[in-house]
């Protein structure tokens, strides 16, 4: 009479040589990849949006400030009101892109908890990487080039000025 752990231990066995479960187990795993690829591209328009804000609010502000340098100061009023306009087009687009990478971070932990979970139950293979998103590291590169320019429309200094 067969204990509970052979009759597991067989079951296994003819389980891992089946290969409608090993081609069952090759599509799951795959299917981890093309979410992450569709997470990537999500990122992608996040980014995408955000570097239009970013750069149309940047060219209004410096628009303004070339034109308040080559003109009387007559139209002082409308000029702040542009000026402002552009910042807070700018400040839009660098707050959608710290959105998108903390959506994209916390949607990204989720998968790899998943996977590791099935990877743990044997239902995938974990031999395909999960490497760090290229699309996160110009995102963060972006980011960090939105606060730069924000710093740089307030204060009227640094490499945007």
């Amino acid at each position: 009479m067969e204990t509970d752990v052979q009759a597991h231990l067989i079951a296994s066995h003819h389980v891992a040589h089946d290969p409608s479960i090993e081609l069952s187990s090759r599509r799951t795993g795959m299917s981890f990849q093309r979410t992450r690829m569709s997470a990537d591209r999500t990122l992608m328009s996040v980014i995408r949006t955000s570097l239009s804000l970013i750069g149309f609010g940047f060219t209004i502000f410096q628009f303004f400030r070339y034109l308040r340098e080559s003109t009387p100061a007559a139209h002082v009023v409308a000029e702040a009101a542009a000026r402002n306009f552009g910042l807070v087009l700018v400040c839009l687009g660098v707050g959608m892109l710290v959105l998108g990478i903390w959506y994209h971070l916390q949607f990204m932990l989720g998968l790899r908890v998943e996977r590791a979970l099935l990877i743990e139950q044997q239902l995938i293979h974990g031999e395909s990487r999960f490497p760090v998103s290229l699309t996160l590291i110009v995102a963060v590169l972006l980011l960090a080039i939105g606060l730069l320019a924000i710093i740089s429309m307030v204060f009227r200094t640094g490499p945007f000025g």
